[in-house]
């Protein structure tokens, strides 16, 4: 990249978290952003699903705020009414025993769903929903994009930030560069099989939520718990490790083996209304986090929770720290 040529013009794709807090930071700055994202709507795996009868957080269940910035970022949230602490009853299940969490945490979640923080990053952007990127070239100095929805190509731009799962970014990166694609390739990320389920002859337990350890499952909630849900609808997840072993296992399958680990620690599953999801990529990533990656020569970064040890705070901060070193080349030209 020329260095000595200003970026007035940035793509990024993904409208998770960490492309929602890129593209805030750098419009903040008069940077012109557009953000393409696959799917309807924003905010990635913080997300809920909704029926006409009962609606349950499937993706993150919650999320903490320990970094100053992000403690500031929150409170935010929670002053435009998109936010809110939970203080669940939490419990643990290890080795057929069950005792109460030592956890102090605040936790929080969105309000009324788990996806508002996201919808409210996204306020005054500019993102072209239902865009799934497929190919990238470099013509000159700056970028061009193919959408698979779209005959023609996006550009042109200066930078391009790829916000999205490791797997999906290698796939963009590795006829592209190799050094990128090096960074996305060794990201391990594994799948998660959720359940939501309606247990209409579950009585009431002594816990919102529970960590299970040594299990399928790894964390079962009851949703109406959380600020402003309503409804006896649970929301299993199973473990990593099973999910990914199990991850081109059926639906059916997958619902049949979780069913059965949630009967043996004592709820009701008779006659429950299910509904499954598979998240191909849920969590995990590099061995040793670096926050975000830059390759100011092409004008290429990438960010994302996988970078910067998990959670919705890492994202949120990959995205920020990523448009602070763009907003530095920016300068700097």
């Amino acid at each position: 990249m020329n260095t000595n040529k200003e970026i007035k013009r940035v793509a990024i794709i993904g409208a998770g978290i960490a492309g929602l807090s890129c593209a805030r930071k750098l419009q903040s700055h008069g940077i012109t952003v557009d953000i393409f994202e696959k799917s309807r709507g924003p905010s990635g795996r913080m997300s809920t699903r909704r029926s006409e009868e009962w609606s349950a957080d499937h993706g993150a269940q919650y999320f903490t705020a320990r970094d100053p910035r992000f403690i500031q970022e929150v409170q935010g949230w929670v002053q435009a009414g998109t936010a809110a602490i939970w203080k669940p009853n939490i419990k643990v299940y290890e080795a057929g025993i069950w005792r109460e969490s030592n956890s102090q945490e605040y936790r929080y979640v969105g309000t009324p769903n788990m996806n508002s923080p996201g919808k409210h990053l996204a306020k005054d952007l500019s993102i072209h929903y239902e865009a799934t990127v497929c190919g990238l070239e470099r013509i000159g100095d700056q970028w061009t994009l193919q959408c698979s929805e779209l005959t023609e190509m996006r550009g042109a731009y200066d930078f391009v930030v790829i916000a999205i799962p490791a797997p999906q970014a290698n796939a963009l990166l590795k006829d592209l560069d190799a050094r990128a694609a090096d960074i996305a390739s060794s990201a391990q990320m594994k799948a998660c099989w959720t359940m939501m389920a309606h247990l209409p002859n579950q009585k009431s337990t002594d816990f919102d939520s529970a960590f299970i350890n040594q299990e399928i499952i790894s964390w079962i909630c009851q949703n109406g718990s959380k600020p402003m849900r309503h409804g006896n609808i649970w929301t299993i997840h199973g473990n990593p490790t099973w999910s990914q072993n199990h991850v081109e296992s059926s639906k059916e399958d997958a619902q049949d083996q979780m069913v059965k680990c949630m009967t043996s620690l004592g709820l009701n599953c008779q006659d429950a209304e299910i509904s499954m999801h598979r998240w191909r990529y849920a969590s995990g990533g590099l061995e040793n986090s670096i926050g975000f990656f830059s390759l100011p020569d092409i004008g290429l970064g990438l960010c994302g929770d996988w970078l910067n040890g998990g959670r919705v705070e890492g994202a949120w901060l990959s995205g920020m720290e990523l448009a602070a070193e763009i907003e530095l080349i920016k300068t700097t030209s």
